[in-house]
Protein backbone atom coordinates (compact mmCIF):
# COMPACT_ATOMS: atom_id res chain seq x y z
CA UNK A 1 0.00 0.00 0.00
CA UNK A 2 1.51 3.49 0.19
CA UNK A 3 0.93 6.59 2.24
CA UNK A 4 0.30 6.19 5.94
CA UNK A 5 -1.10 3.01 7.55
CA UNK A 6 -1.18 1.00 11.02
CA UNK A 7 2.22 0.91 11.27
CA UNK A 8 2.61 4.92 10.96
CA UNK A 9 -0.36 4.68 13.47
CA UNK A 10 1.68 2.64 16.12
CA UNK A 11 4.84 4.41 15.60
CA UNK A 12 3.38 8.07 15.46
CA UNK A 13 0.71 7.83 17.96
CA UNK A 14 2.89 8.60 21.05
CA UNK A 15 4.25 11.75 19.55
CA UNK A 16 0.79 12.99 19.29
CA UNK A 17 0.53 12.07 23.27
CA UNK A 18 3.42 14.16 23.71
CA UNK A 19 2.30 16.75 21.75
CA UNK A 20 -0.80 16.93 24.33
CA UNK A 21 1.32 17.00 27.52
CA UNK A 22 3.18 19.79 25.83
CA UNK A 23 0.09 21.65 25.77
CA UNK A 24 -0.72 20.85 29.45
CA UNK A 25 0.54 23.47 32.25
CA UNK A 26 3.83 21.92 34.08
CA UNK A 27 1.93 22.21 37.87
CA UNK A 28 -1.09 19.71 36.16
CA UNK A 29 1.13 16.59 36.97
CA UNK A 30 -1.79 14.30 37.40
CA UNK A 31 -2.90 15.03 33.92
CA UNK A 32 0.11 14.30 32.15
CA UNK A 33 0.24 11.51 33.73
CA UNK A 34 -3.31 9.87 32.81
CA UNK A 35 -2.39 11.59 29.01
CA UNK A 36 0.76 9.58 29.23
CA UNK A 37 -0.57 6.30 30.17
CA UNK A 38 -3.64 6.42 28.22
CA UNK A 39 -1.10 6.99 25.14
CA UNK A 40 0.54 4.11 26.13
CA UNK A 41 -1.82 1.87 26.17
CA UNK A 42 -2.85 3.01 23.33
CA UNK A 43 -0.17 2.40 21.10
CA UNK A 44 -0.15 -1.22 22.62
CA UNK A 45 -3.60 -2.10 21.46
CA UNK A 46 -2.77 -0.83 18.22
CA UNK A 47 0.71 -3.51 18.43
CA UNK A 48 -2.34 -6.09 19.44
CA UNK A 49 -4.25 -5.69 16.48
CA UNK A 50 -0.99 -5.65 14.29
CA UNK A 51 -0.07 -8.69 15.43
CA UNK A 52 -3.46 -10.38 15.80
CA UNK A 53 -4.02 -9.17 11.94
CA UNK A 54 -0.11 -10.68 10.88
CA UNK A 55 -0.09 -13.60 8.84
CA UNK A 56 2.69 -16.04 10.38
CA UNK A 57 2.50 -18.11 6.82
CA UNK A 58 4.26 -15.39 4.84
CA UNK A 59 7.96 -14.89 4.92
CA UNK A 60 7.35 -10.88 3.65
CA UNK A 61 7.14 -7.96 4.89
CA UNK A 62 3.66 -7.26 5.80
CA UNK A 63 1.34 -4.12 6.51
CA UNK A 64 4.24 -2.45 3.86
CA UNK A 65 3.72 1.46 3.17
CA UNK A 66 5.96 3.83 0.89
CA UNK A 67 6.13 7.51 0.16
CA UNK A 68 8.18 9.30 -1.44
CA UNK A 69 10.40 11.15 0.95
CA UNK A 70 14.10 12.20 0.06
CA UNK A 71 14.89 12.31 -3.50
CA UNK A 72 14.15 9.74 -6.10
CA UNK A 73 15.56 6.29 -4.41
CA UNK A 74 15.00 7.37 -0.68
CA UNK A 75 11.25 6.57 0.68
CA UNK A 76 9.26 6.45 3.70
CA UNK A 77 8.63 2.88 3.89
CA UNK A 78 7.71 0.54 6.92
CA UNK A 79 6.82 -2.64 7.26
CA UNK A 80 7.24 -5.62 9.36
CA UNK A 81 7.96 -9.75 8.88
CA UNK A 82 8.32 -12.13 11.91
CA UNK A 83 11.30 -10.82 13.10
CA UNK A 84 10.73 -7.63 14.11
CA UNK A 85 6.28 -7.81 14.71
CA UNK A 86 7.15 -8.96 18.43
CA UNK A 87 9.61 -6.18 19.55
CA UNK A 88 6.51 -3.87 18.42
CA UNK A 89 4.77 -5.44 20.46
CA UNK A 90 7.34 -6.12 23.37
CA UNK A 91 8.02 -2.00 23.01
CA UNK A 92 4.14 -0.72 23.62
CA UNK A 93 4.06 -3.31 26.37
CA UNK A 94 6.78 -2.23 28.13
CA UNK A 95 6.04 1.61 27.71
CA UNK A 96 2.79 1.37 29.89
CA UNK A 97 4.57 -0.33 32.81
CA UNK A 98 7.46 2.51 33.13
CA UNK A 99 4.88 5.05 32.75
CA UNK A 100 2.89 3.35 36.48
CA UNK A 101 6.66 2.74 37.61
CA UNK A 102 7.52 6.39 37.51
CA UNK A 103 3.77 7.26 38.96
CA UNK A 104 5.07 8.21 42.41
CA UNK A 105 8.75 8.08 41.81
CA UNK A 106 9.45 11.22 39.55
CA UNK A 107 8.22 14.02 40.81
CA UNK A 108 11.04 16.50 39.44
CA UNK A 109 10.28 17.90 35.83
CA UNK A 110 7.25 15.11 35.53
CA UNK A 111 5.94 17.15 31.82
CA UNK A 112 9.48 16.94 30.45
CA UNK A 113 9.98 13.45 31.68
CA UNK A 114 6.52 12.09 30.07
CA UNK A 115 7.38 13.31 27.36
CA UNK A 116 11.10 12.31 26.49
CA UNK A 117 9.24 8.60 27.18
CA UNK A 118 6.74 8.85 24.38
CA UNK A 119 9.25 10.47 21.95
CA UNK A 120 11.51 7.26 23.22
CA UNK A 121 8.65 4.85 22.20
CA UNK A 122 7.61 6.77 18.77
CA UNK A 123 11.81 6.00 18.27
CA UNK A 124 12.18 2.46 19.45
CA UNK A 125 8.88 1.10 17.51
CA UNK A 126 10.66 3.04 14.31
CA UNK A 127 13.55 1.05 14.30
CA UNK A 128 11.74 -2.31 13.98
CA UNK A 129 9.38 -1.00 11.51
CA UNK A 130 11.68 1.06 8.68
CA UNK A 131 12.11 -0.65 5.42
CA UNK A 132 14.57 2.22 4.23
CA UNK A 133 18.37 2.51 5.04
CA UNK A 134 18.26 6.13 6.03
CA UNK A 135 14.63 5.82 7.69
CA UNK A 136 15.79 3.12 10.06
CA UNK A 137 19.14 5.15 10.76
CA UNK A 138 17.12 8.23 11.96
CA UNK A 139 14.98 5.77 14.42
CA UNK A 140 18.55 4.38 15.24
CA UNK A 141 20.11 7.23 16.44
CA UNK A 142 17.59 9.50 17.21
CA UNK A 143 16.89 7.39 20.54
CA UNK A 144 20.24 8.43 22.04
CA UNK A 145 18.89 11.65 22.93
CA UNK A 146 15.67 11.07 24.85
CA UNK A 147 17.21 7.94 26.51
CA UNK A 148 20.51 10.53 27.52
CA UNK A 149 18.25 13.27 28.72
CA UNK A 150 16.71 10.53 30.95
CA UNK A 151 19.48 9.71 32.43
CA UNK A 152 21.28 13.24 32.82
CA UNK A 153 18.30 14.94 34.02
CA UNK A 154 16.20 12.23 36.34
CA UNK A 155 18.86 9.65 37.11
CA UNK A 156 21.55 9.57 40.31
CA UNK A 157 24.56 11.13 41.48
CA UNK A 158 27.32 10.45 38.40
CA UNK A 159 23.82 10.45 35.77
CA UNK A 160 25.93 13.51 33.59
CA UNK A 161 29.30 10.88 33.63
CA UNK A 162 26.96 7.99 32.87
CA UNK A 163 24.84 9.57 30.12
CA UNK A 164 27.69 11.15 28.22
CA UNK A 165 29.27 7.86 28.60
CA UNK A 166 26.31 6.26 26.84
CA UNK A 167 26.11 8.75 24.45
CA UNK A 168 29.79 8.42 22.86
CA UNK A 169 29.82 4.76 22.63
CA UNK A 170 27.02 4.39 21.16
CA UNK A 171 27.36 7.32 18.26
CA UNK A 172 31.14 6.58 17.62
CA UNK A 173 30.23 2.90 16.19
CA UNK A 174 26.88 4.30 14.65
CA UNK A 175 29.17 6.81 12.64
CA UNK A 176 30.89 3.33 10.70
CA UNK A 177 27.61 2.30 9.98
CA UNK A 178 26.42 5.30 8.46
CA UNK A 179 29.76 5.11 6.25
CA UNK A 180 28.66 1.35 5.67
CA UNK A 181 24.88 2.88 4.43
CA UNK A 182 26.76 5.14 2.20
CA UNK A 183 29.03 2.44 0.51
CA UNK A 184 25.62 0.49 0.02
CA UNK A 185 23.80 2.98 -1.61
CA UNK A 186 26.47 3.90 -3.68
CA UNK A 187 26.81 0.09 -4.68
CA UNK A 188 23.16 -0.85 -5.18
CA UNK A 189 21.65 2.82 -6.17
CA UNK A 190 18.77 2.10 -3.23
CA UNK A 191 18.35 2.10 0.35
CA UNK A 192 15.60 0.13 0.34
CA UNK A 193 15.66 -2.67 2.80
CA UNK A 194 13.69 -5.70 1.29
CA UNK A 195 16.16 -4.66 -2.60
CA UNK A 196 19.46 -4.81 -0.44
CA UNK A 197 18.66 -8.09 1.30
CA UNK A 198 18.20 -9.38 -1.95
CA UNK A 199 21.00 -7.62 -3.59
CA UNK A 200 25.18 -9.64 -3.59
CA UNK A 201 27.85 -7.30 -2.38
CA UNK A 202 31.40 -8.51 -3.53
CA UNK A 203 33.18 -10.94 -0.88
CA UNK A 204 35.83 -8.17 -0.13
CA UNK A 205 33.15 -5.49 0.12
CA UNK A 206 31.37 -7.45 2.52
CA UNK A 207 33.91 -7.44 4.73
CA UNK A 208 34.37 -3.77 5.50
CA UNK A 209 30.39 -3.72 5.55
CA UNK A 210 30.40 -5.98 8.35
CA UNK A 211 33.01 -4.23 10.10
CA UNK A 212 30.84 -1.05 10.35
CA UNK A 213 27.94 -2.80 10.81
CA UNK A 214 29.04 -4.65 13.65
CA UNK A 215 30.79 -1.26 15.33
CA UNK A 216 27.52 -0.07 15.96
CA UNK A 217 25.17 -3.35 16.95
CA UNK A 218 28.50 -4.79 19.43
CA UNK A 219 28.42 -1.65 21.49
CA UNK A 220 24.03 -1.45 21.05
CA UNK A 221 24.17 -5.12 22.63
CA UNK A 222 26.28 -4.53 24.30
CA UNK A 223 28.89 -7.30 23.75
CA UNK A 224 32.70 -7.53 25.36
CA UNK A 225 34.68 -5.67 25.75
CA UNK A 226 32.46 -2.81 24.64
CA UNK A 227 30.08 -3.36 27.70
CA UNK A 228 31.52 -0.49 30.27
CA UNK A 229 29.18 2.10 29.69
CA UNK A 230 26.09 -0.87 30.37
CA UNK A 231 26.90 -0.75 33.94
CA UNK A 232 26.88 2.42 34.69
CA UNK A 233 23.77 3.73 32.31
CA UNK A 234 21.60 1.17 34.58
CA UNK A 235 23.20 2.67 37.76
CA UNK A 236 22.55 6.30 37.25
CA UNK A 237 19.07 5.69 35.26
CA UNK A 238 15.70 5.53 37.02
CA UNK A 239 13.87 2.75 37.34
CA UNK A 240 11.90 2.96 34.10
CA UNK A 241 14.77 3.77 32.31
CA UNK A 242 16.70 0.84 33.05
CA UNK A 243 13.55 -1.05 32.17
CA UNK A 244 13.57 0.30 28.55
CA UNK A 245 17.29 0.03 28.29
CA UNK A 246 17.42 -3.48 29.17
CA UNK A 247 13.88 -4.43 27.99
CA UNK A 248 14.68 -2.38 23.96
CA UNK A 249 17.78 -0.59 23.41
CA UNK A 250 19.91 -3.26 23.96
CA UNK A 251 17.70 -5.67 21.17
CA UNK A 252 18.39 -3.31 18.53
CA UNK A 253 21.97 -4.67 18.52
CA UNK A 254 20.77 -8.25 17.82
CA UNK A 255 17.79 -7.26 15.36
CA UNK A 256 20.26 -5.26 13.22
CA UNK A 257 22.43 -8.69 13.12
CA UNK A 258 19.32 -10.22 12.02
CA UNK A 259 18.09 -7.53 9.63
CA UNK A 260 21.40 -6.26 8.03
CA UNK A 261 24.66 -8.83 8.95
CA UNK A 262 23.67 -12.18 8.15
CA UNK A 263 21.22 -11.80 5.11
CA UNK A 264 23.42 -8.72 3.43
CA UNK A 265 27.34 -10.45 4.19
CA UNK A 266 26.33 -13.44 4.35
CA UNK A 267 30.40 -14.32 3.08
CA UNK A 268 31.41 -12.09 5.69
CA UNK A 269 29.08 -13.23 8.50
CA UNK A 270 30.82 -16.65 7.53
CA UNK A 271 34.07 -15.37 7.97
CA UNK A 272 33.63 -13.62 11.71
CA UNK A 273 31.28 -15.87 13.34
CA UNK A 274 34.63 -17.54 15.26
CA UNK A 275 35.52 -13.69 16.13
CA UNK A 276 31.69 -14.17 17.53
CA UNK A 277 31.69 -17.26 18.99
CA UNK A 278 35.03 -16.04 21.22
CA UNK A 279 33.35 -12.44 21.79
CA UNK A 280 30.09 -14.70 23.24
CA UNK A 281 32.03 -17.49 25.14
CA UNK A 282 33.60 -14.10 27.18
CA UNK A 283 31.07 -12.38 27.65
CA UNK A 284 28.90 -15.19 29.49
CA UNK A 285 31.68 -16.40 31.32
CA UNK A 286 33.30 -13.28 32.33
CA UNK A 287 30.64 -10.63 33.42
CA UNK A 288 28.70 -13.62 35.08
CA UNK A 289 32.04 -13.79 37.31
CA UNK A 290 32.16 -9.74 37.64
CA UNK A 291 28.36 -10.07 38.93
CA UNK A 292 29.34 -11.99 41.53
CA UNK A 293 31.69 -9.53 43.00
CA UNK A 294 29.15 -6.78 42.68
CA UNK A 295 27.95 -4.57 45.61
CA UNK A 296 25.21 -2.71 43.61
CA UNK A 297 21.90 -4.46 42.84
CA UNK A 298 21.49 -2.60 39.21
CA UNK A 299 25.17 -3.26 38.36
CA UNK A 300 24.73 -6.93 39.18
CA UNK A 301 21.68 -6.98 36.91
CA UNK A 302 23.36 -5.23 34.32
CA UNK A 303 26.47 -7.31 34.10
CA UNK A 304 24.27 -10.36 33.40
CA UNK A 305 22.28 -8.61 30.85
CA UNK A 306 25.61 -8.33 29.01
CA UNK A 307 25.97 -12.30 29.80
CA UNK A 308 22.33 -13.03 28.32
CA UNK A 309 23.17 -10.95 25.10
CA UNK A 310 26.16 -13.46 24.82
CA UNK A 311 23.36 -16.03 24.16
CA UNK A 312 21.91 -14.35 22.05
CA UNK A 313 24.96 -13.31 19.78
CA UNK A 314 26.36 -17.24 19.67
CA UNK A 315 22.62 -18.06 19.01
CA UNK A 316 22.58 -15.62 15.60
CA UNK A 317 26.22 -16.79 14.62
CA UNK A 318 25.45 -20.00 14.55
CA UNK A 319 23.35 -20.13 11.35
CA UNK A 320 20.80 -22.38 12.21
CA UNK A 321 16.94 -22.22 12.42
CA UNK A 322 17.29 -23.08 16.19
CA UNK A 323 20.20 -20.76 17.23
CA UNK A 324 17.84 -17.63 15.15
CA UNK A 325 14.90 -18.67 17.09
CA UNK A 326 16.82 -19.28 20.01
CA UNK A 327 18.50 -15.80 19.96
CA UNK A 328 15.10 -14.07 18.84
CA UNK A 329 13.27 -15.76 21.76
CA UNK A 330 15.83 -14.98 24.55
CA UNK A 331 15.84 -11.32 23.61
CA UNK A 332 12.04 -10.86 24.20
CA UNK A 333 12.80 -13.41 27.36
CA UNK A 334 15.37 -10.66 28.65
CA UNK A 335 12.98 -7.76 27.84
CA UNK A 336 10.11 -9.07 29.93
CA UNK A 337 12.65 -10.42 32.59
CA UNK A 338 15.46 -8.05 33.41
CA UNK A 339 12.87 -5.53 32.96
CA UNK A 340 10.90 -7.00 35.80
CA UNK A 341 14.48 -7.53 37.71
CA UNK A 342 14.81 -3.87 37.45
CA UNK A 343 11.41 -2.86 38.65
CA UNK A 344 11.75 -5.39 41.70
CA UNK A 345 14.85 -3.05 42.09
CA UNK A 346 12.70 0.39 41.76
CA UNK A 347 9.72 -0.81 44.58
CA UNK A 348 12.86 -1.13 47.28
CA UNK A 349 14.83 1.71 45.76
CA UNK A 350 11.60 3.73 46.22
CA UNK A 351 11.45 2.37 49.92
CA UNK A 352 14.86 2.63 51.26
CA UNK A 353 16.92 5.01 48.60
CA UNK A 354 19.65 3.04 48.38
CA UNK A 355 21.12 0.02 46.15
CA UNK A 356 23.55 -1.46 48.49
CA UNK A 357 22.82 -5.30 48.55
CA UNK A 358 24.43 -4.85 52.33
CA UNK A 359 21.60 -2.72 53.11
CA UNK A 360 18.87 -5.59 52.76
CA UNK A 361 18.30 -8.57 54.26
CA UNK A 362 15.39 -10.66 55.61
CA UNK A 363 12.62 -8.71 53.55
CA UNK A 364 10.66 -11.89 53.40
CA UNK A 365 9.43 -11.12 56.93
CA UNK A 366 8.30 -7.34 55.57
CA UNK A 367 7.73 -8.16 52.18
CA UNK A 368 6.19 -11.95 51.21
CA UNK A 369 4.68 -11.13 48.32
CA UNK A 370 8.04 -8.75 46.70
CA UNK A 371 9.68 -11.98 47.83
CA UNK A 372 8.01 -14.26 45.87
CA UNK A 373 7.69 -11.98 42.31
CA UNK A 374 11.53 -11.46 43.09
CA UNK A 375 11.83 -15.35 42.99
CA UNK A 376 10.24 -16.17 40.03
CA UNK A 377 11.94 -13.92 38.15
CA UNK A 378 15.26 -14.17 39.67
CA UNK A 379 14.48 -17.87 38.57
CA UNK A 380 13.78 -17.19 35.02
CA UNK A 381 16.82 -15.00 34.98
CA UNK A 382 18.83 -17.94 35.57
CA UNK A 383 16.62 -19.89 32.90
CA UNK A 384 14.57 -22.67 35.38
CA UNK A 385 12.93 -25.02 33.02
CA UNK A 386 8.84 -23.27 33.14
CA UNK A 387 9.83 -19.99 33.04
CA UNK A 388 10.71 -18.22 29.59
CA UNK A 389 14.43 -17.49 30.45
CA UNK A 390 14.92 -21.56 29.78
CA UNK A 391 13.48 -21.74 25.99
CA UNK A 392 15.62 -19.32 24.46
CA UNK A 393 18.69 -20.28 26.35
CA UNK A 394 18.00 -24.32 25.91
CA UNK A 395 17.61 -23.31 21.97
CA UNK A 396 20.68 -21.31 21.84
CA UNK A 397 22.90 -23.74 23.43
CA UNK A 398 21.44 -27.02 21.18
CA UNK A 399 22.29 -24.79 17.71
CA UNK A 400 25.95 -24.40 19.65
CA UNK A 401 26.27 -27.75 19.67
CA UNK A 402 25.33 -27.91 16.66
CA UNK A 403 27.85 -25.44 15.05
CA UNK A 404 30.58 -26.07 18.01
CA UNK A 405 30.53 -28.24 20.68
CA UNK A 406 33.40 -26.50 23.06
CA UNK A 407 31.75 -23.20 22.31
CA UNK A 408 28.21 -25.16 23.69
CA UNK A 409 30.06 -26.55 26.78
CA UNK A 410 31.79 -23.31 27.43
CA UNK A 411 28.43 -21.23 27.51
CA UNK A 412 26.43 -24.07 30.01
CA UNK A 413 29.14 -23.01 32.26
CA UNK A 414 28.02 -19.65 32.04
CA UNK A 415 24.10 -21.17 33.23
CA UNK A 416 25.85 -22.35 36.51
CA UNK A 417 27.50 -19.04 37.34
CA UNK A 418 24.19 -17.07 36.50
CA UNK A 419 22.65 -19.26 39.19
CA UNK A 420 25.32 -18.74 41.67
CA UNK A 421 24.99 -14.94 41.27
CA UNK A 422 21.31 -14.47 41.46
CA UNK A 423 21.08 -17.06 44.17
CA UNK A 424 23.86 -15.06 46.00
CA UNK A 425 21.76 -11.70 45.37
CA UNK A 426 18.54 -13.67 46.36
CA UNK A 427 19.65 -15.34 49.78
CA UNK A 428 21.32 -11.86 50.70
CA UNK A 429 18.56 -9.73 49.85
CA UNK A 430 15.13 -11.87 51.11
CA UNK A 431 16.35 -13.94 53.74
CA UNK A 432 18.40 -14.15 56.34
CA UNK A 433 17.11 -11.97 59.81
CA UNK A 434 15.25 -8.57 59.51
CA UNK A 435 18.05 -6.86 61.84
CA UNK A 436 18.46 -3.25 59.88
CA UNK A 437 16.57 -1.15 62.23
CA UNK A 438 15.20 0.66 58.31
CA UNK A 439 13.63 -2.51 57.50
CA UNK A 440 11.65 -3.06 60.32
CA UNK A 441 8.86 -0.34 58.90
CA UNK A 442 8.85 -1.25 55.52
CA UNK A 443 6.12 -1.86 53.69
CA UNK A 444 5.21 -4.70 50.98
CA UNK A 445 4.55 -4.26 47.33
CA UNK A 446 0.93 -1.71 46.68
CA UNK A 447 -1.84 -2.56 44.86
CA UNK A 448 -0.18 -0.75 41.91
CA UNK A 449 3.03 -2.09 41.77
CA UNK A 450 1.41 -5.52 42.27
CA UNK A 451 -1.07 -4.26 39.00
CA UNK A 452 2.49 -3.53 37.05
CA UNK A 453 4.09 -7.36 37.98
CA UNK A 454 0.46 -9.27 37.26
CA UNK A 455 1.24 -9.13 33.72
CA UNK A 456 4.46 -9.82 33.85
CA UNK A 457 4.37 -12.80 36.11
CA UNK A 458 1.92 -14.76 33.79
CA UNK A 459 3.67 -13.83 30.48
CA UNK A 460 7.11 -15.54 31.69
CA UNK A 461 5.40 -18.49 33.33
CA UNK A 462 2.71 -18.56 29.96
CA UNK A 463 6.00 -18.62 27.49
CA UNK A 464 8.10 -21.03 30.03
CA UNK A 465 5.37 -23.48 29.18
CA UNK A 466 4.01 -22.66 26.11
CA UNK A 467 6.49 -20.33 23.66
CA UNK A 468 4.68 -21.43 20.16
CA UNK A 469 2.90 -17.82 20.07
CA UNK A 470 6.31 -16.31 19.88
CA UNK A 471 7.90 -19.02 17.75
CA UNK A 472 5.14 -19.69 15.48
CA UNK A 473 5.03 -15.97 13.95
CA UNK A 474 9.13 -16.62 14.12
CA UNK A 475 9.40 -19.61 12.48
CA UNK A 476 8.45 -19.00 8.86
CA UNK A 477 10.79 -15.27 8.69
CA UNK A 478 13.55 -17.31 10.59
CA UNK A 479 13.82 -20.20 7.95
CA UNK A 480 13.68 -17.86 4.98
CA UNK A 481 16.47 -15.93 6.40
CA UNK A 482 18.59 -19.51 6.87
CA UNK A 483 17.82 -20.74 3.70
CA UNK A 484 18.52 -17.67 1.85
CA UNK A 485 22.17 -17.00 3.95
CA UNK A 486 22.87 -20.57 2.87
CA UNK A 487 22.11 -20.10 -0.61
CA UNK A 488 23.92 -16.89 -0.96
CA UNK A 489 27.28 -18.65 0.54
CA UNK A 490 26.58 -21.71 -2.42
CA UNK A 491 25.68 -18.72 -4.58
CA UNK A 492 29.77 -17.47 -3.81
CA UNK A 493 31.73 -20.58 -3.42
CA UNK A 494 30.20 -21.76 -6.95
CA UNK A 495 31.69 -18.64 -8.39
CA UNK A 496 34.46 -19.42 -6.68
CA UNK A 497 35.30 -15.82 -5.52
CA UNK A 498 37.45 -16.24 -2.37
CA UNK A 499 36.52 -14.27 0.95
CA UNK A 500 39.03 -12.35 2.93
Amino acid sequence: MTGFGVLSLVTFFPIFGALLIAAQNRDATRNIRWIALYTSLITFGISLYIWAKFDNGVATFQFVEQMPWLGGSINYKMGVDGISVLFVVLTAFLMPLCILASWESIEDRVKEYMIAFLVLETLMIGVFCALDLVLFYLFFEGGLIPMFLIIGVWGGPRRVYASFKFFLYTLLGSVLMLLAMMAMYWHAGTTDIPTLLAHRFPPDMQWWLWLAFFASFAVKMPMWPVHTWLPDAHVEAPTAGSVILAGILLKMGGYGFLRFSLPMFPVASEEFAPLVFVLSVVAIIYTSLVALAQEDVKKLIAYSSVAHMGFVTMGIFCFNVQGVDGAIFQMLSHGLVSGALFLCVGVVYDRMHTREIAAYGGLVNRMPIYAFVFMLFTMANVGLPGTSGFVGEFLTLLAAFKANTWVAFLATTGVILSAAYALYLYRRMIFGTLDKPALKTITDMSYREVAVFALLVILVVLLGFYPAPILDVTAVSVKNLVSNYEAALKAATALNVPGR
